[in-house]
């Protein structure tokens, strides 16, 4: 399966003023390492807020925006209602790598400086510095 990762909006609206990630239309690029992600609006679900029991399945998931509203979806800010439920959520952006982390480290060449297996092993260097 190709990894993806959730990028919340609140982070990425910071290192977007920092420089230190960029965006054009659907792309996100680290901008220190080179890599890029295909971006899609995406929600994460943190926790069903009225009690009842989270009949969608959905808590703990992280699904495009564009999945929770065919579901018949209202979201806003920091809370979405589906039917009877109330959730709160994050909101952001879900990132696919547009090549394997093989190739990435290909096209980087020498330009590669720190040692990453991994492109959780570059992800988790990117949040450490810029946490």
């Amino acid at each position: 399966m190709q990894n993806r990762i959730f990028f919340p909006q609140a982070a990425l609206d910071h290192w977007v003023v920092e420089g230190q990630v960029e965006l054009a239309g659907n792309q996100l690029t680290i901008v220190g390492e080179g890599r890029r992600y295909r971006i899609a609006e995406a929600v994460h679900v943190l926790k069903e807020v009225t009690g009842m029991s989270d009949t969608h399945e959905v808590v703990g998931k992280v699904k495009s925006r564009v999945y929770f509203e065919e579901l018949g979806a209202e979201i806003l800010e920091d809370s979405m209602i589906i039917g009877e439920n109330a959730y709160e959520v994050k909101t952001g952006w879900l990132g696919a790598p547009t090549s394997t982390f093989a190739e990435f480290r290909t096209n980087k060449g020498g330009a590669f400086t720190e040692e990453a297996k991994t492109d959780e092993d570059l992800l988790a260097r990117f949040l450490l510095k810029n946490l």
